[in-house]
């Protein structure tokens, strides 16, 4: 008996491979998904794309603050008239937060939900970024704080939707710290 050789049909554009996600759309998907419309931030290059995106769709109110604290004031107040929010930074602006984390987020159970630009490492060029960089996690530490550096886009989505989940449930900030692994980090021109 012969074998008779089937022709292959054509590729469709439904049998390709999906494009990957960037990691800014994976967060804007992952905070709509949660209901975390309301996004202080305070201006950072490396997170510019997230906020561009942001500030494109109508199901969020995204707007810069001058200082991280000032964002930590809006959301504490929105989280208490039943609104969910988030906070996006880069690593410096982190070094401010101490005590507004210390004396309202924590023991007023307020659920901040933190985006931090890992600055500091892989080539950093200011000193300064790279002492936040260093004492970040152990800031994070000593006020027990949930944190997770993520490096991988592949780990993305389900690491901010279980920690949005958990800050949410349990009323506990949660640091979300995007490394440059993930994002690109910010590039240093001459």
């Amino acid at each position: 008996m012969a074998i008779v050789e089937q022709p292959t049909p054509p590729q469709t554009s439904h049998d390709k491979a999906p494009t990957e996600r960037s990691w800014h759309a994976i967060v804007l998907q992952t905070l709509k998904r949660n209901d975390i419309n309301l996004i202080p931030y305070v201006p950072d290059r490396v997170l510019t794309p997230l906020i561009r995106s942001l500030h494109a769709d109508p199901f969020f109110t995204t707007f810069a603050t001058a200082r991280e604290e000032e964002a930590v004031g809006v959301l504490a107040g929105a989280w208490m008239a039943g609104r969910r929010g988030a906070l996006l930074m880069q690593t410096s602006g982190f070094a401010t937060l101490a005590n507004v984390l210390a004396s309202l987020a924590v023991p007023y159970q307020i659920p901040l939900i933190m985006f931090v630009s890992e600055r500091g490492t892989l080539g950093e060029f200011n000193y300064g970024q790279a002492l936040v960089c260093r004492t970040m996690r152990p800031v994070l530490d000593s006020l027990a704080l949930e944190h997770h550096t993520i490096t991988r886009l592949d780990e993305l989505e389900f690491i901010a939707d279980r920690s949005i989940k958990q800050a949410v449930t349990t009323q506990a900030p949660v640091a979300l710290i995007l490394n440059p692994l993930l994002t690109g980090g910010k590039v240093f021109d001459k």
